[in-house]
């Protein structure tokens, strides 16, 4: 095996894995509280969130798009869903049914919207989804009056801070998710069609596919992935904002590139997205034991979303080469 092959593997999820494992040994041995069961309970839930992002960020990744609005839109779904599971007048087990509802109904018309505009008028979806990230901060502001939402039923906060084996439940959701589209993705046609348009577009529209239909369901799957974010940010936090949100877009593009899929689309996976968001949570939690400041540790968030960038042209062009 040559040089050339081994380090393109190395950038590929055995690779990314092993750098996960890396860093978790350096933590533990620098930091022992690193280690300590309560905190790795804390880094699964601190990446439960990204994680759930990134599942819907990836299929829009995979077809050579992007969506800069998820950070917004989750604010405006916390904001609906909220307002319902603060409805005086439903019974609690309605209220959150509803609110669940609102959130994802929320989601999946913001990314209808973006995968709309972006094929009705031939518009990059970075344009568009720029755009969409300050309609939906405004909607989310005004709807809310740019006020706080909590006091949410008794039984909807007592389940954001369930674990199983000391693994908490909005953790084992986002994994749920992350094999759900997984499978979607490997074992579909509309996954395989996800990766053919990524691959070639126009060899894909030329063989008789309506190309259009499935670009925009990847941006409506985005939008629902968000919407289900949201629920699981107002289990944790117990609050619903306008001003939530803000720089989860960037977090989520970084566990894509990180976890080996393409900016230019038709290569990646779910296990790598689920592999960078790991890398980004346990970087965030290990820098902060060791005393670096929030900007420090931003300006590291920073460094990590251009590297994976280079990461990604670089791995382009080894796999050119091996091709």
């Amino acid at each position: 095996m040559n040089t050339k092959r081994i380090v393109y593997l190395m950038l590929n999820e055995a690779g990314i894995g092993l750098v996960l494992v890396l860093l978790c040994f350096l933590f533990s041995y620098f930091v022992p509280a690193f280690a300590s069961i309560n905190n790795i309970s804390n880094i699964f839930t601190q990446i439960s969130i990204n994680t759930v992002i990134a599942v819907g960020m990836t299929f829009v990744i995979l077809l050579g798009g992007i969506d800069l609005s998820v950070g917004s839109v989750l604010a405006l779904c916390t904001i609906l869903a909220g307002l319902v599971i603060t409805e005086k007048s439903l019974p609690p087990g309605s209220a959150i049914f509803l609110a669940v509802l609102a959130s994802m109904a929320a989601g999946m018309a913001c990314g209808l919207f973006n995968g709309w505009v972006c094929e009705r008028w031939k518009i990059h979806s970075f344009v568009v989804t720029l755009g969409m990230l300050n309609m939906a901060r405004g909607a989310a502001l005004q709807v809310s009056g740019s006020r706080t939402i909590f006091s949410f039923p008794r039984a909807f906060n007592s389940f954001g801070t369930l674990s199983c084996f000391g693994i908490p439940v909005i953790f084992m959701m986002a994994i749920l998710l992350v094999a759900v589209g997984h499978f979607i993705l490997e074992k579909t046609v509309f996954g395989r069609m996800i990766y053919a348009i990524g691959n070639n577009e126009e060899a894909v529209r030329l063989s008789g596919h309506n190309t259009k239909i499935y670009k925009v369901a990847a941006f409506v799957i985005c939008g629902a992935t968000v919407g289900m974010a949201a629920i699981l940010y107002m289990l944790r936090l117990n609050i619903a904002s306008p001003i939530l949100g803000n720089g989860f877009e960037l977090s989520a593009i970084a566990a894509v590139v990180i976890g080996g899929t393409s900016m230019s689309g038709g290569k990646g996976s779910l296990m790598g997205t689920l592999f960078g968001a790991a890398i980004i949570g346990v970087l965030n939690n290990g820098l902060l034991l060791l005393g670096m400041s929030d900007f420090a540790r931003q300006i590291v968030t920073g460094a990590i979303i251009v590297g994976a960038v280079v990461l990604d042209t670089y791995r382009a062009k080894l796999s050119l080469t091996l091709s």
